[in-house]
């Protein structure tokens, strides 16, 4: 399911740049979200040209949690033994790394503007949107400096203009339910 998120908001993305460049930010036509190449992980290589996604933190969001964790009642009055929901967020941030510095910010700019204008991703909105996935919630979030500095020295490489979103609920519910 993380990596139907990530998939979609990469595509998502790229096709809102496409739309919004009009041929004035690029004219070669590729990808300009992208994910890391795996064999450059160690240390961090972002793509030249391009704005790389990269997950940095998985949380679980406990605050919503229903009240019975073991049970789910359905409107026919059958009871099934479930496990607990797990509802997590995912920080995500999204490394412009371009020659020109401008492109950097212009391409940052874009996609705060997007999800300024689009913070709730829905089915109605969004009909990409996985099936597995009721809705994706983005929230922009600012790292101190001291943060910004560890995230940076964990990815042991030099700080590149950035944006780190928080991608609300996604929820992993039990399938293998067990009436009771």
């Amino acid at each position: 399911m993380i990596h139907d998120v990530l998939l979609f908001l990469r595509k998502h993305l790229n096709a809102y740049l496409r739309t919004q460049s009009g041929g004035s930010l690029d004219e070669s036509g590729e990808d300009k979200v992208v994910f890391l190449d795996g064999e450059q992980m160690d240390p961090v290589a972002f793509k030249l040209g391009a704005v790389s996604v990269l997950l940095i933190n998985i949380q679980e969001d406990s605050t919503l949690r229903a009240p019975d964790l073991y049970s789910r009642v359905f409107p026919n009055g059958a009871r099934q033994q479930v496990q607990p929901e797990i509802k997590m967020n995912l920080y995500v941030l999204f490394v412009a790394r371009f020659k020109q510095y401008e492109d950097a910010l212009r391409y940052l700019s874009l996609i705060i503007h997007y999800f300024q204008g689009h913070r709730v991703l829905t089915h109605q909105n969004a009909p990409e949107l996985s099936d597995d996935i009721e809705q994706l919630i983005m929230e922009l979030n600012t790292l101190t400096f001291a943060e910004q500095n560890e995230v940076w020295n964990a990815l042991r490489t030099t700080y590149h203009p950035s944006v780190l979103y928080k991608v609300k609920m996604v929820v992993f519910k039990d399938e293998d339910a067990v009436e009771v």
